[in-house]
């Protein structure tokens, strides 16, 4: 294969080993797909991403995203990890924007920086599509729950912004913590749904200054607890406007994940209503953890 740099950082972490792992492989071109699969899952962190060429065609960085059992359309926290090591490995200086070409299409992220350094990023999702409703008591019985542990307000609904996952809304953080999958009523249920795994949340945190505290379960994704997930936290966003979850068109939230596997997360989230759609944006931090080369 050669040598080909890559690094690895920890995304919507406040601090170094926190947030959600993420390898980034650069000049991957040469890559066949058998090649990526195989680094991804030698890597064995949730996903793994390959850019192309150290240089930008059709207006962005082709990336493509690997778990290590297969290739993702989309996934965000890959998203930002990738953008900052663009601007950091390959610009070498401030950038308002890095655009990404992604399976999905082109996602562009956005920069602020505390002077030199950057802070937040931003990535703007393509629209929310919001699919099929399954019943709270389906939902339970997947999740380890009672029905009655299930917010009723609202639906436990099919939600896509590149990855369909079922929002659904728990009414305690002790109904949250105490959620386990059940694999066989799991593998029953999505055979017959195109979302396959399951973004939790609460309005309970375990830091006061948050406004939500979620959990992601994806084992049919091959991730059966994931510490920061911008896709699903994403969907969140636009699920939150569409029911009026905090009873506006609009949200600005932090939101907690990563807790009960610790590796605590912060992931901001804004979205609002706009010309028929929700427009919907994830961000959070990026901390650069190591550098090396694949030999």
């Amino acid at each position: 294969m050669g040598r080909n740099p890559f690094s690895i950082v920890d995304v919507f972490a406040e601090e170094k080993y926190a947030g959600n792992e993420l390898a980034v492989v650069r000049q991957a071109e040469s890559f066949s797909d058998a090649e990526m699969q195989k680094i991804a899952r030698e890597m064995n962190f949730s996903e793994t991403t390959f850019i192309l060429k150290d240089e930008a065609t059709r207006g962005g960085f082709d990336v493509r995203i690997f778990t290590p059992q297969s290739e993702m359309p989309f996934a965000g926290h890959p998203t930002l990890g990738t953008a900052f090591v663009i601007q950091q490995e390959i610009l070498r200086q401030r950038a308002g924007e890095v655009v990404l070409n992604l399976k999905v299409g082109p996602i562009p992220v956005t920069f602020t920086y505390r002077g030199q350094d950057p802070d937040i990023l931003w990535m703007k999702q393509i629209p929310p599509r919001f699919g099929q409703t399954i019943k709270p008591e389906q939902a339970a019985q997947v999740l380890g729950l009672k029905p009655a542990d299930i917010d009723s307000r609202f639906p436990v609904q099919s939600v896509s912004t590149g990855v369909p996952f079922f929002i659904v809304p728990l009414k305690t953080l002790e109904a949250l913590r105490s959620s386990r999958v059940n694999p066989r009523k799991l593998f029953v249920l999505i055979n017959r749904t195109e979302a396959k795994a399951f973004l939790l949340f609460c309005p309970e945190t375990t830091s006061p200054q948050n406004n939500l505290q979620v959990r992601v379960f994806a084992d049919a994704l091959g991730v059966p607890e994931d510490p920061a997930t911008g896709s699903a936290n994403g969907c969140l966003a636009g699920y939150l406007v569409k029911h009026r979850y905090f009873g506006g068109g609009a949200v600005d939230i932090r939101v907690e994940q990563g807790y009960e596997v610790g590796r605590p997360s912060l992931l901001l989230l804004k979205a609002a209503e706009e010309a028929g759609d929700v427009s919907v944006s994830v961000g959070g931090r990026v901390i650069p953890v190591a550098r090396g080369e694949l030999i």
